[in-house]
């Protein structure tokens, strides 16, 4: 066969290339195999203790019992279908894990008080955390700080506090820190900003003996100039590249930001037009690069109105309160995830039926018609010869099982069962290797 490009010239074409290409490849790895959890719980560092997680479950399971005790209860509060298969999952959840995710707050939750005081609560949080990291399952999987912002005015509290905390912590563990630790820093404004808390956590490395890259941050996506720069770009990629491999996560500051942008008080809730734009903002910088996405938080907690209810219709009013603050939260949730938001804050013990609740409904309820879907994929790459055109959406299908299991919607069982997998494909967490392994036995 005739050819007319030159092999030499086309090599050095390409050699100019391979460069950009293996670059781009290595900047979007795509998604981490580390497992996302579905919420993080806020709490002002004066309140914290080792035991946290599970007071929250019992709290949560408290409120439930109270507020919505049967399947037909919970459903009337959020506007579903009843479910018993559902509500059970909730209860069982919130007596086996009920917080995935814990963020001791030195922020918002925390306030502003003296220097000595902060500082005797930085290190009574470090002895409550390691006596957590001393009780078997006392922590959740992920644990951390959130931290005073990087700006002139609070630089110095914030590093002090996360300073005295972490020497403290380490005297008393040995040297060690607790399993998915990290660090959230609030209101980044600019790149400068992470690349100052990477030097930090260098020096910190460095000082307490621990291995390199071992302290790791999430930022938080609060402002607008976070999201659109002076400059008419979004700064999002450059916070990421200032962090030098250290940037775990983004959330996203529903109250902030909104107030930012000029929304009145009565208008700032999670499923307002201007959080879709910034959070669409954030997904398309972040995209492909491995860190995770967070939503904010719901403010209207489901909290009774009475706090000792003498009367039926103070009762009541307790419950419907709860109730409306309940379905709030459910659709804010379900909003997150249909917008491809995993991840997001609650604020109270009571938020957690409510997180779980929508998780899993939105899970279960695609859970046949992308399973049936799968099967018709795999299906199709067995065929000898056969070109798969669509791999795109087959790693999509993957990935929604993949997050059904990490959410504790589906189990591993239930999914091989429906989809046909096999345990190998299903761990390898690729449809391109799923595809190969099926083509190669056809």
């Amino acid at each position: 066969m005739n050819r007319s490009l030159d092999p030499a010239e086309l090599e050095a074409a390409a050699a100019r290339l391979r460069p950009a290409n293996l670059a781009f490849a290595a900047r979007y790895t795509g998604e981490t195999a580390r497992r996302q959890p579905v919420h993080t719980v806020y709490q002002g560092a004066q309140h914290f203790r080792h035991d946290a997680a599970a007071e929250h479950g019992r709290q949560a399971l408290r409120a439930l019992r109270e507020y919505a005790p049967t399947a037909r209860d919970f459903a009337h509060a959020l506007g579903i279908t009843e479910d018993e298969a559902l509500y059970a999952r909730v209860v069982e959840k919130l007596e086996r894990e009920p917080v995935e995710d814990f963020r001791v707050d030195f922020e918002d939750g925390y306030g502003y008080p003296p220097d000595a005081e902060e500082d005797s609560a930085a290190l009574a949080v470090a002895d409550e955390m390691s006596r957590g990291m001393m009780e078997a399952g006392a922590l959740p999987a992920y644990v951390g700080l959130r931290l005073k912002a990087l700006n002139e005015e609070l630089r110095p509290r914030s590093i002090r506090t996360l300073d005295l905390f972490l020497t403290r912590l380490l005297e008393r563990t040995g040297g060690r820190l607790p399993e998915g630790f990290v660090l959230t820093v609030p209101k980044v404004t600019i790149p400068q900003q992470a690349a100052f808390f990477a030097d930090v956590l260098e020096m910190l490395e460095a000082r307490c003996g621990l291995g390199d890259g071992t302290l790791r941050f999430e930022l938080m996506v609060e402002v607008p100039q976070a999201v659109l720069g002076a400059d008419g770009r979004t700064p999002l990629p450059a916070f990421l590249d200032a962090a030098r491999g250290r940037l775990t996560a983004a959330h996203f500051g529903t109250y902030d930001y909104t107030s930012g942008v000029g929304i009145t008080a009565a208008h700032q809730r999670m499923r307002h037009q201007a959080c879709d734009f910034a959070r669409h903002v954030m997904q398309v910088a972040f995209a492909g690069t491995g860190i995770w996405l967070s939503d904010g938080s719901t403010a209207v907690l489901p909290v009774p109105v009475h706090e000792h209810p003498a009367t039926d219709a103070q009762r009541h009013e307790n419950r419907d309160a709860v109730h409306r603050a309940w379905r709030m939260h459910f659709e804010d949730v379900r909003h997150s995830l249909a917008h491809g938001y995993y991840q997001g804050w609650d604020l109270h013990p009571a938020q957690l039926p409510t997180r779980f609740a929508a998780v899993f409904a939105f899970f279960l309820a695609g859970r046949d018609a992308a399973a049936a879907r799968l099967r018709s994929f795999l299906a199709k790459a067995a065929q000898a010869g056969d070109s798969f055109d669509d791999p795109h959406a087959g790693q999509a299908l993957l990935n929604y099982f993949l997050r059904g299991i990490a959410s504790g919607a589906f189990t591993e069982v239930e999914v091989l069962e429906r989809t046909g997998l096999t345990q190998e494909e299903l761990g390898s967490r690729s449809f391109h290797h799923v595809l190969e392994v099926r083509q190669a036995g056809s």
